[in-house]
Formats: structure tokens, C-alpha cells, sequence
């Protein structure tokens, strides 16, 4: 049982992180580390015992993480074509389809090295495919993480409960993406309130070059038109990003109460990075997410990654230069035969 115990030292960790602060980007690290080290202890323990079943085991793993790959690659694709018909050719609306080719080229120049056996195209394709499995762990790690956190108890007790905006169309009429914000924010407003509590309902976005009316004033009349107290609702008319929706709702927050404590209610696919930019800027709450539609989730989800792969940026160019250099080094010191 030994060998289980670096995958249970990390998961005592993990779990004493998550209950200091769970909104850490460091504990979706840690959970696919004790996943990967327990399923590697699975297999050393499995071969010490009954070899040609690990064996098999092994081989069965690596067939499912191929055929995962190429479906996966395939449903990227597929996404990426509803996207752009759905919502247009923005880089953003592209990221689904360009993740979906980039997983088939880095496959497909894996399996001609290996046909091909040529020495320098053999220790690209092995350089690619390391800094792919790191990129994918990563990928692997915020998915399975955003999901607990989505599911972790949120606090009943708030003085606030703060929905952020997400641009209105026409210039004035919230969409569904923020309507479905609105909605969970009142929800969770009337379980509080509901709880003996009177928190206020801080609707936060400002007005955007295309915009007639600051996002604000078009979430408070929305919720007003469906019968929510006026009275209940405070406005933050002046940020333009998710970090200025954080920080200037911090800001207000703070001032009519020091000691406050907020639910912040976004896009279920941005609850995790939203609630990683609070950590960071000192807001002190948790995120909810609202429902997204299914075609819209995909890349808006990997939209958040890259969001939080470039915010993290010196640690993962770190490791990335280090995969180049030791494929560089492999080239150049021992040639494959």
C-alpha cells in the first residue's frame, strides 16, 4: 500500500486547500496529480502481482486515450463549424475549431514519424506530443476542478449578491447569456433572503462603445420589468472587463460594509476564472455559475483556459521552453534509430 502514498499525501493536501480557499488554481493542479500518481500506483501494483493483466490494462488505457483523442478532435470540429454559423467568426467563436485541427495535426505528425522513423521528425513529433500532454493535462485538470467547484457549498449567509454583465444585444436588451445570470442571481438573492436576510442585489457592467445604456441599467430594468424590488438593487455602471466588474463592485461593497460577504453569479463555463480573479483581487465570496447553452460551452470554456493559461503565463512558458530544450538536446545528443 506504500506506493498509494504520495497520491494520498497530495489528496490530505488538496483537501486542506480547498477547505483554506477553494478558489485557488493550484488545487486543480494538485486533484490531476493525485488522479494520475493513483492510477500509476493501480498499475505498479497491478503488474507486481498479475503482469500480463497490467499489461493488457495498460494497452486498453493507451487504445482509450487514443480513440478519446480523435473523438474529442471530431467533436471540436464539429462545434467550431456550429459556432461560427451560430455566433460568428470572432477569434473567440474559432478556438473550438482550431483546437479540434491542432489536435489532428499534432496525431497526424505522430503517426507519420512513426512510419517514417526519420530521425528530426521523430523528435518533433515527440517534442509536440510533450508539450500537447502538458497543455492537456492542464486542459484536463480546470475542466474536472471547475466542475467541483461548481458543486462545493456555497455560503447561505451574504450581504450581497453580485451578477456580472456580459454586453447586451441591440445595444440596450440584456441576452440570454446574461438574462440566464439575472435569473440565477434572484434565485439566490430569494434563498438568502429567505434565510432572514436582506442582502442587495449588485448588478455590475458598464457601457461599451456599441452600447446606448451601461450594462447596469439594463440588468436592473430587466429585473425590475419582472417585478424585483428596486429598492433591492444597486449599481456598478463603470467596468468594462471581469477584473473592473470584481474591483469596482469591491469597491462599493467595501464602503457600506467593511466585513462584507458575496455571492457572485456569472456563466456557469466562467464561474472558476471568475472566482480565481477574486481571489486575486480580495473580493471576499464565492461564484455561481448560470446555465449556458450546450453549442455556446465548448469554446467558451476553452476561451476561460487560455484566459487563465496566459494569466499564469511565466510558469507555463517556463515549462514549455524546458520541453523545447530537452527536445532540442534529444536531437542533438542521441539520434534515434
Amino acid at each position: 500500500m506504500l506506493i498509494y502514498a504520495p497520491a494520498a499525501l497530495l489528496l490530505l493536501v488538496f483537501c486542506a486547500r480547498v477547505l483554506g480557499d477553494r478558489r485557488r488554481i493550484g488545487n486543480a493542479v494538485l486533484l490531476g496529480l493525485v488522479l494520475v500518481l493513483a492510477l500509476a500506483a493501480w498499475l505498479v501494483g497491478l503488474s507486481r502481482d498479475h503482469p500480463a493483466l497490467a499489461r493488457n490494462a495498460a494497452a486498453v488505457l493507451a487504445a482509450l486515450l487514443a480513440m478519446g483523442i480523435v473523438t474529442l478532435a471530431c467533436c471540436l470540429l464539429a462545434n467550431g463549424v456550429v459556432m461560427v454559423r451560430r455566433e460568428g467568426s470572432s477569434p473567440g467563436n474559432l478556438l473550438s475549431l482550431l483546437s479540434g485541427t491542432a489536435l489532428l495535426c499534432v496525431l497526424a505528425l505522430l503517426v507519420t514519424a512513426a512510419i517514417t522513423r526519420q530521425h528530426t521528425l521523430l523528435v518533433v513529433a515527440a517534442t509536440a506530443a510533450a508539450l500537447s500532454s502538458y497543455i492537456g493535462f492542464l486542459f484536463l485538470c480546470y475542466l474536472g476542478y471547475a466542475f467541483v467547484y461548481g458543486r462545493l457549498y456555497i455560503p447561505r449567509k451574504a450581504d450581497y449578491v453580485v451578477v456580472l454583465g456580459s454586453g447586451l444585444t441591440g445595444g440596450a436588451t440584456p441576452p440570454p447569456l446574461l438574462t440566464n445570470r439575472l435569473d440565477r442571481g434572484r434565485k439566490v438573492y430569494e434563498r438568502i433572503a429567505a434565510r432572514g436576510r436582506r442582502p442587495v442585489l449588485l448588478v455590475s457592467g458598464g457601457q461599451g462603445p456599441d452600447e446606448k445604456v451601461p450594462e447596469a441599467h439594463a440588468m436592473a430594468d430587466y429585473l425590475v420589468e419582472r417585478g424585483f424590488p428596486a429598492a433591492a438593487i444597486e449599481r456598478e455602471d463603470r467596468s468594462t472587463s471581469t477584473d473592473e466588474n470584481l474591483r469596482f463592485s469591491a469597491t462599493i461593497m467595501e464602503k457600506a460594509h467593511p466585513h462584507y460577504r458575496c455571492v457572485i453569479v456569472t456563466s456557469n463555463y466562467h464561474a472558476f476564472r471568475a472566482a480565481v480573479s477574486a481571489r486575486r483581487a480580495g473580493v471576499r465570496g464565492h461564484v455561481v455559475g448560470a446555465p449556458t447553452a450546450a453549442y455556446f460551452w465548448p469554446s467558451a470554456t476553452i476561451r476561460e483556459f487560455v484566459a487563465l493559461f496566459v494569466l499564469y503565463r511565466r510558469t507555463n512558458l517556463a515549462v514549455c521552453l524546458i520541453l523545447l530544450l530537452g527536445g532540442f538536446l534529444l536531437w542533438w545528443l542521441r539520434p534515434l534509430s
